[in-house]
């Protein structure tokens, strides 16, 4: 049998309706840590800002606290939104995090808001063009030390990607940070983040789980272009994670019906009218606008939905066909046991 993908998780800290603010961030603790005692290889947060859903706004103060629960997961953004975000603070939080917990972090990152146009104004956000995107990214690399200032056969090459007025980035050190390499992944739902990462060598992870419809298209330019010459480059040869929204119960029957409150959330999400989770139902007609069935059903394809068994042979049969490295879960249940049940499940069946 051919050797599958490696597993991880994303996790976005969701309230249920009815739960607190804190038991939401207690519930994904609980869930780190039993993914730590699983055998997941990765748990990773996404920022989101102003969200009645999500409480993972703070990625890299969840992370700290993560990693005093748990010994061996790696744990990282999935990701922190470089455009909010001054590159230098970036490192100097997550370099903080390597030199107090050791090498276990990754800074996934990302272009997109996280969030609403004013609150987007509120983070006194930067550009986000792709030119200034990927010097940004750069810059980032530098001061984590992936790119040596002091070493001139790496300077003309690190020319291309950061923008002159960077020249004296070299007086600038991300302390704690610099030397800590923590490992550069770029997030995508787009051929954007692709081109991105291609140019600048990084390993690659598609939002396949929200956004599917340009993946083809994305990992193409990928492998076509990637540059493992480039001197922000962190893997040899191109490295895809995808991501899928997964949820195992015993049988595909339950499954789907507590999938139910994740397609509730797609529909929410998708109207403007996102909140808490919702109960799952057993009539979903009597709940959503008939007229969202079309939009969710590109989302609900990247879904592995039901028993041990049903759950494997679509995670198998996606992965062999986007030759994708590592699969990156994400999973919603207005119950948080649910949640941590159906992980266990995955992680079983996996396994055999």
């Amino acid at each position: 049998m051919p050797t599958r993908p490696t597993l991880s998780i994303l996790d976005l800290a969701p309230v249920s309706a009815g739960m607190s603010r804190h038991d939401a961030l207690a519930a994904s603790t609980r869930l780190a840590v039993r993914a730590d005692e699983l055998g997941y290889h990765r748990y990773w947060m996404a920022e989101h800002h102003s969200s009645e859903t999500f409480m993972s706004s703070a990625t890299s103060l969840l992370l700290g606290h993560l990693a005093e629960h748990t010994s061996r997961i790696r744990l990282g953004s999935g990701g922190v939104m470089l455009p909010n975000h001054a590159p230098l603070m970036v490192a100097e939080y997550y370099g903080t995090l390597a030199t107090l917990y050791g090498d276990r972090f990754d800074l996934g990152l990302g272009r997109a808001p996280g969030t609403g146009p004013a609150t987007a104004r509120a983070l006194r956000r930067g550009g986000a063009e792709l030119r200034e995107f990927t010097a940004d990214v750069a810059e980032l690399a530098q001061y984590l030390g992936h790119v040596a200032s002091d070493d001139e056969d790496t300077a003309a090459a690190q020319a291309r990607f950061v923008n002159p007025e960077l020249a004296a980035l070299d007086r600038v050190r991300a302390l704690p940070g610099e030397g800590t390499r923590v490992p550069l992944w770029m997030l995508g739902s787009s051929t954007g983040g692709a081109q991105v990462a291609a140019v600048l060598g990084l390993p690659f992870s598609f939002a396949s789980h929200f956004a599917p419809a340009q993946m083809s298209e994305a990992l193409a330019i990928y492998r076509a272009h990637f540059a493992s010459d480039a001197p922000t480059a962190q893997v040899e040869a191109p490295r895809v994670m995808a991501g899928v929204n997964v949820l195992v119960a015993p049988s595909d029957e339950e499954a789907k019906y507590l999938y139910s409150t994740a397609i509730q959330l797609q529909a929410a999400i998708r109207t403007g009218t996102a909140g808490p989770l919702q109960p799952p139902t057993d009539d979903l007609d009597a709940v959503l606008d008939p007229r969202l069935s079309a939009l969710l059903i590109s989302t609900r394809s990247i879904s592995a939905v039901g028993s041990p068994a049903t759950v494997v042979e679509y995670l198998e049969k996606f992965a062999a066909e986007f030759e994708v490295d590592e699969l990156i879960t994400a999973t919603y249940t207005f119950d948080p046991a649910m949640r941590i049940r159906s992980y266990e499940l995955l992680a079983e069946a996996w396994q055999n």
